[in-house]
């Protein structure tokens, strides 16, 4: 019997309404995403490769709204994973 941990790693907690997550499941990547605007949006990936290009387009310099210092500690968070 496969001992199966769900690992989870914390990206950014602003509040209870804004945050992000990651959820390591066996070769699974599931990222949660929790806005109040939005409410929770969820994406799993196969692949680290796969999520670091999706997360390199949500978070691009150009569109993201915080500073550079900001978005490079999300970056960071997300290459530990």
């Amino acid at each position: 019997m496969k001992n199966n941990r769900i690992k989870k790693h914390m990206i950014y907690k602003r509040d209870n309404w804004n945050m992000m997550s990651v959820e390591v499941n066996g070769k699974q990547l599931i990222v949660r995403e929790i806005s109040d605007q939005w409410g929770e949006d969820c994406r799993t990936f196969l692949s680290r490769p796969e999520m670091m290009h999706w997360v390199e387009d949500r978070f691009s310099a150009d569109r993201f709204e915080g500073s550079p210092e900001e978005r490079e500690a999300i970056l960071d968070a997300f290459r530990e994973v």
